[in-house]
């Protein structure tokens, strides 16, 4: 989905059950990234991705997460479209309300890992930088649900 969307290279952060999802998962020639302290909350997982970028030349990264299957490659699309520089920060929006896919120039990867803790992600940066997300609209092409419990199964139907 995220090569359909245009981007080239893929890291994937793997957390608990890593070489099962190694195994399992046709991952291709994604990047592979563990992260052996998964159990602190996806916050340690950004920070994961965001260090696996350290010389790679890179100057955004798009973060999408694996638990909403409903956002699909228009959506990360339009977000990688809205990219200008390093100072980028881009957020799909919903009906006008920040969600994910989220695209962070590379400016701003030292204070988004610096506060990234618990299952908070980059919450409380975004939250402080608010005024600099530039928003753009997906609720049109996407849906953004979680796939966090049996019942929420039920958007997949």
């Amino acid at each position: 989905m995220l090569r359909t969307a245009g981007l080239t290279r893929v890291h994937v952060v793997l957390g608990a059950r890593a070489a099962a999802v190694r195994q399992q998962a046709e991952l291709g020639d994604c990047v592979l990234v563990e992260n052996p302290d998964w159990a602190d909350g996806m916050g340690s997982s950004l920070r994961a991705g965001l260090d696996s970028l350290a010389g790679t030349g890179a100057t955004a990264t798009l973060v999408s997460l694996v638990d909403q299957p409903g956002i699909g490659p228009e959506a990360v699309a339009r977000v990688l479209a809205a990219y200008e520089d390093e100072t980028s920060l881009v957020s799909a929006a919903y009906d006008g309300v920040r969600g994910h896919p989220v695209l962070f120039g590379a400016a701003h990867w030292a204070g988004i890992a610096a506060t990234a803790t618990g299952d908070q992600g980059a919450r409380a940066y975004l939250k402080e930088h608010r005024e600099s997300i530039r928003l753009v609209e997906c609720g049109d092409v996407a849906q953004p649900y979680d796939i966090d419990t049996e019942a929420d199964l039920s958007h997949l139907e």
